[in-house]
């Protein structure tokens, strides 16, 4: 049965150690990788470069930071010190985020997101490179930026991405895709919009590493488990971002449900929007066997790399999770 590559998804949990120290095991686990959120969590950009000095061979990848709230030369700048720390590791993924996050947490204009993404990749990647940068854009400006001491190799700047045309975007300018929240039916698809970026800019045959972080738990109560992946994703599906992209995979009725819920304060119609077959379709859990052969078919539909992201609290299931899909036992 195909996994491809396996990684790891941080946070884990709040507690900054505790990431530290599940770094640290998912190397000598056999990780391939480790991939950090940009949300609530602790800092990624922190988190990753002091995992940087407890590791040695994991590539560490940001998934994803948004293009809102940080300036392309702090993002820069904040590559390059990571890709000292860890040479040859590291990758930096950048996205639009969401309204919710955006305007509501950072009191910024969630405007033109596909714009503003290019213009960053473009701009982090020539700062990356050295240049001195002048660059006056639709949503972005900066003049006369150049790093003190540019990387001594590439750093890859992967796009998240989930409609057709951020996952276009990431096609014409990224050096990979971060995707996630979705059934396994609907990535072929989406990656043929991947695909049309890439001819588009003339990059015909390019491979791009495909990057899918996976809300995944080992249990034997799926019930229970399900119930509480209802609560905790319908946040995600309630913001347009998402809701629109729930619809555009097949699941226009959930996901109405999930917005007029939301919009009136209605919970039990937010509740009923996210049904079993929605929830089922877009988390991975149930017993070992039956989480190692949904992840394949999501391989089998193109993902390169599974990050792993357990959907649970409870320190005891986190740990059954990690060590049950560990690539070197």
């Amino acid at each position: 049965m195909d996994l491809g590559r396996l990684a790891l998804s941080l946070p884990v949990s709040a507690d900054v150690r505790t990431c530290i120290e599940w770094a640290r095991r998912a190397e000598a686990l056999g990780y391939e990788s480790i991939w950090i959120a940009d949300a609530v969590g602790p800092d990624p950009f922190v988190l990753a470069g002091t995992i940087a000095q407890v590791t040695t061979v994991v590539r560490i990848g940001i998934a994803v930071s948004p293009v809102y709230i940080r300036t392309p030369a702090v993002l820069a700048t904040t590559a390059a010190t990571l890709a000292q720390l860890a040479p040859g590791r590291f990758i930096l993924g950048l996205g639009a985020s969401s309204h919710a996050m955006i305007e509501n947490w950072h009191g910024m204009r969630f405007d033109r997101p596909v714009t503003r993404v290019r213009e960053t990749v473009t701009t982090v990647r020539s700062m990356l490179a050295g240049e001195k940068v002048t660059f006056d854009g639709k949503t972005l400006r900066t003049r006369g930026f150049r790093l003190a001491a540019p990387p001594p190799m590439p750093v890859p700047i992967y796009v998240g991405a989930l409609r057709p045309p951020m996952l276009e975007l990431a096609g014409e300018v990224g050096d990979g895709v971060v995707v996630n929240l979705f059934p396994a039916e609907a990535l072929p698809r989406m990656l043929e919009h991947v695909r049309t970026g890439g001819r588009r800019a003339g990059r015909n045959g390019l491979p791009l590493e495909v990057v899918c972080r996976q809300q995944v738990l080992v249990t034997d109560d799926k019930p229970a488990v399900r119930e509480a992946l209802r609560a905790g994703l319908s946040g995600y599906f309630a913001t347009p971002v998402y809701n629109k992209f729930a619809a555009w995979y097949g699941f226009d009725q959930e996901a109405a449900m999930v917005a007029e819920g939301f919009r009136t304060g209605d919970r039990a119609l937010t509740r009923r929007g996210m049904t079993d077959r929605f929830v089922d379709s877009i988390a991975v859990f149930g017993s070992l066997d039956e989480c190692r052969e949904r992840l394949a078919a999501y391989v089998a539909a193109g993902v390169t790399t599974t990050a792993i992201s357990p959907a649970a609290v409870d320190a005891d299931a986190v740990r059954r999770t990690i060590e049950g899909f560990a690539p070197g036992r």
